[in-house]
């Protein structure tokens, strides 16, 4: 069975089960077992970071019931907090895994651009107060587009080993009135990189970066090349591609 879930992530430390403080995993985990009265083996299709959000993320479970999917979605809700919701679910394949069967995911990073905050965006955006030109951030986020080694967008830590090439297929800067998002796709991200690569545009917003500079940063394969980690309210986790399988339908993705 194959849960695709959204959820408010500013009062969650991250997907995964911690010991001294609040993951979505265990909440998700505690409504399955209100739902089936055991926990069934579950895996999330990502690492999400402390603060993070979700418009759409999958979670495979193992599980045998004979409660249809539609009947399912709405038992699951009824114990689901009001910060998350399961928005479908479907039955997969037994081998299937949603982090290791995904193809690629989609984030998007949001940034108010204003020089007076919204209070009613405190933790869903990042307020930067100087004029952005997306023009010239839409330059620079061309460089990111395909194949690279992201070493010098990656915070190095026990979690990442081995290939740190990815291939980067969308990586656009937009604006919205006073929004300015980020969005970028990819075959797999590594540990912060997303909020990485959008610390890096805000070094080129702020003139210490060229637009054209990313491809030294990239070959620098060195974290202190790059720009600061961007903080994690303003990021999204905003689609999961997976081989075979349509969409979900949630028209308010953004």
């Amino acid at each position: 069975m194959l849960f695709t879930i959204r959820y408010d992530g500013k009062h969650y430390h991250g997907w995964q089960i911690q010991q001294n403080a609040l993951a979505v995993q265990e909440v998700f985990q505690d409504a399955l077992r209100k739902v089936f009265g055991a926990a069934p083996d579950l895996k999330g299709c990502s690492r999400t970071d402390s603060g993070v959000h979700a418009y759409e993320y999958c979670i495979s479970v193992k599980i045998c019931h004979a409660i249809p999917c539609d009947r399912l979605v709405m038992a699951m809700n009824r114990f689901l907090p009001a910060d998350m919701a399961v928005t479908h679910c479907r039955e997969v394949p037994l081998d299937f895994h949603a982090r290791y069967s995904c193809t690629g995911k989609e984030y998007v990073y949001k940034i108010w651009n204003h020089p007076i905050r919204d209070p009613f965006l405190e933790g869903y955006a990042l307020h930067y107060w100087y004029l952005l030109d997306e023009k010239v951030l839409q330059e620079a986020a061309q460089y990111f587009l395909g194949t690279h080694d992201f070493t010098s967008f990656c915070t190095l830590d026990g979690r990442e080993r081995g290939d740190f090439c990815r291939t980067v297929t969308k990586s656009e800067v937009r604006r919205d009135g006073n929004m300015v998002t980020f969005t970028v796709a990819a075959n797999g991200f590594l540990y912060n990189m997303v909020r990485i690569m959008t610390g890096t545009l805000l070094r080129v917003a702020q003139g210490k970066f060229a637009p054209d500079s990313i491809p030294a940063i990239l070959e620098a394969k060195c974290r202190k090349a790059a720009g600061p980690t961007a903080p994690a309210c303003g990021l999204y986790l905003n689609r999961v591609f997976y081989d075979n399988l349509a969409p979900d339908i949630l028209d308010d993705r953004k």
